[in-house]
């Protein structure tokens, strides 16, 4: 038999298609299964590994030194978040990477929050 994608699985999980304060999904599941071609194996494994890669892209962009460092952080973050369907953390991300490093406190703060609600769906998603 073969497993249901997470789109399917989603449609079967009502608490799991809202993210937190009602704000909707910090994770497109039909774009991911898109991107899978709905390879359930191959979903979870690209949201492991975003999960355990979280820490690393906030690691990067907190040490940067200089706006390359910076920018190049920002680009690596977004390029994932997107291959994932998330689309509000690809969006800071994006504006980060627009942002000169000087100016950084802001977009960290909401790219640390965004990343805090991806983590909890996915931790969330992989416990159902």
């Amino acid at each position: 038999m073969k497993p249901t994608s997470l789109a399917k699985q989603m449609e079967d999980a009502p608490a799991l298609r809202e993210g937190p304060c009602g704000a909707g999904r910090p994770i497109d599941l039909v774009h991911l299964s898109k991107y899978t071609l709905g390879n359930r194996s191959l979903e979870n494994e690209l949201l492991g590994l975003f999960r355990t890669q979280a820490d690393v892209y906030l690691a990067r962009l907190d040490g940067a030194a200089d706006d390359t460092e910076w920018k190049n952080a920002a680009h690596s973050l977004k390029g994932s978040a997107r291959g994932l369907g998330a689309w509000v953390l690809a969006e800071l991300a994006e504006e980060a990477e627009k942002t000169a490093l000087a100016a950084r406190d802001g977009v960290m703060a909401r790219i640390r929050e965004a990343v805090l609600s991806v983590n909890a769906f996915i931790d969330s998603f992989m416990e159902a």
